[in-house]
């Protein structure tokens, strides 16, 4: 197996990235004592830091595995969607694909991080779902024909209405284009006849409304199964945590333990792990492959703090080390 040519053909795929944008702001300090004012540590903030996240972090995934993200997204005019613009330009990715809406709210995610411990989130955003969707149709459309693979990113932040899934999938669809979806609870069932389908396991219980045991590998097979003709995909890929990854597919049913991690933050890992399935998929090799690979590269980003990309070389390092070894 040519690992190296495997990820050297990523280079050459363009990938278009439809879904919700958002910054991921960071401050980092510590905590030295409680308020006087309430029963609430204080932090002292020693260092913040603006990164792209939501889809914008499935593109920087996609840059660092060497392919070229196109992200397609709706923000607000504000000064968090300026500061969006910026951090764009600075990664050197396409802004004319995003969608300026005067009266909508650019999200924002501030997380405050104690010593490597995540301890407070607060968000900024609007959710509810865009108006301008015909406006966003015309900008997938310019850019839709010119690329290998499709993300939707949903994050159920209001860009991926059901008007704006169903164009992308019947266009993608008549192009030959695999399309690779990241759902959320809002619109779990609209994403019919996608190529590949990829909820984590409490996002498939509440898409079905069933309980599955995590541990139960049958249980979760036959769901997977069940999921997959509902969506009527070609594959689900279903995320578990600490018990790895599963595929099913028409042809088979994969399950990939998870590696052993020294785990820090499970923040954008989904993100990471449809990045790489992604890229899998646009150069069509086997699923045995990808689930490997996403497993790891999922796993990967969890040792460190805060939403990160994965780091291409040590990925395919580890890569080779498993699969070459097996």
């Amino acid at each position: 197996m040519n690992l190296k040519k495997i990820f050297k053909d990523f280079e050459s795929r363009k990938v278009l990235i439809i879904g919700d944008i958002m910054i991921d702001s960071y401050m980092w300090g510590e905590i030295k004592r409680q308020s006087p004012e309430a029963p609430v540590p204080i932090v002292n903030i020693t260092k913040k830091e603006n990164r792209l996240g939501g889809a914008g972090n499935v593109a920087l995934n996609i840059k660092s595995l060497g392919a070229t993200p196109i992200l397609c997204s709706v923000i607000g005019k504000d000064k968090y969607g300026e500061e969006l613009i910026k951090l764009m330009k600075k990664e050197k990715l396409e802004i004319d694909s995003i969608l300026i809406d005067n009266n909508r709210k650019t999200t924002v995610k501030t997380r405050i991080i104690n010593n490597q411990e995540h301890v407070l989130r607060v968000d900024e955003e609007n959710i509810q779902p865009i108006k301008k969707e015909k406006e966003l149709i015309k900008k997938i459309e310019l850019f839709i024909n010119h690329v290998d693979v499709v993300i939707l990113q949903d994050y159920n932040k209001g860009v991926l209405t059901k008007k704006v899934i169903k164009y992308i999938l019947k266009r993608a669809n008549i192009l030959n284009i695999p399309t690779i979806v990241d759902p959320k609870k809002e619109n779990f069932q609209e994403y019919k006849k996608c190529t590949l389908f990829k909820p984590n396991l409490l996002e498939t219980m509440q898409g079905m409304n069933i309980n599955i045991n995590p541990k139960n590998i049958q249980s979760i097979k036959k769901a997977a199964s069940k999921l997959r003709s509902l969506i009527k995909s070609k594959d689900v890929l279903i995320t578990l945590s600490e018990n790895g990854i599963c595929l099913d597919s028409k042809e088979v049913f994969l399950h990939i333990p998870a590696y052993k991690r020294n785990i820090i933050d499970i923040s954008g890992a989904g993100d990471t792990v449809i990045s790489v399935a992604a890229l899998c998929k646009s150069i069509n090799i086997k699923n045995e492959i990808l689930c490997v690979l996403s497993n790891l590269a999922g796993g990967l980003v969890c040792e460190y703090a805060g939403v990160v990309r994965i780091n291409k070389e040590i990925l395919l390092k580890e890569a080779e080390n498993i699969l070459v070894n097996e």
